[in-house]
């Protein structure tokens, strides 16, 4: 068995049935917003930053369902952690995905993040990490000049959850406090 370390969606296991989740930290790595060219949205990946940590869940993946996994994950590549950057569990078994930097799009114009995506990830880290852990997300993530889109009535985000009413609120405060446009 192997096991990936998902940092956005995954961390909301109400999207997945992957077996065995467990919190974890990666060090070296922050969050993103990138804008696609295979999407006509922009989506969360990785980079590589020295002195930042960032919170996410590890879950076990059977070996044949390594496909399925990257269907889901459709416009990334994974490649496995380091002991360097994840600590106290065998890394050579762990997979993180990150953008295809051949899937990148330049221009981040109408690349909007849709607000049912970021609904679901905030939903995960609350149940997860509790409201800290929904700041820290907030805190490690680039790219929040991007536009959202918001699509939270009629969500098109294929693994949109529903939230409840402090949930939103949540959600709600975060793009206020960081001066996110929505669109």
């Amino acid at each position: 068995m192997t096991h990936f370390f998902g940092y956005g969606s995954l961390v909301n296991t109400a999207t997945h049935d992957y077996p065995d989740t467990k919190r974890a930290e990666v060090h070296g790595w922050q969050r993103h917003w990138v804008p696609s060219g295979q999407r006509q949205l922009s989506f969360l990946s990785v980079q590589p930053a020295k002195n930042i940590t960032i919170q996410g869940l590890i879950a076990q993946v059977a070996p044949l369902s390594w496909d399925k996994l990257d269907e889901r994950e459709e416009g990334y590549t994974r490649a496995p952690l380091t002991a360097h950057n994840i600590q106290n569990t065998n890394p050579e078994k762990i997979q993180m995905y990150r953008a295809d930097p051949a899937g990148l799009a330049g221009d981040i114009t109408g690349k909007h993040i849709l607000l049912s995506y970021l609904d679901c990830v905030v939903q995960g880290f609350l149940k997860e990490f509790g409201e800290q852990g929904v700041t820290n997300f907030f805190d490690t993530t680039t790219g929040w000049h991007v536009k959202i889109r918001n699509d939270r009535q009629n969500p098109i985000y294929p693994r949109a959850q529903p939230l409840s009413a402090s949930e939103t609120a949540l959600v709600d405060h975060h793009i206020k406090q960081y001066n996110i446009e929505i669109v």
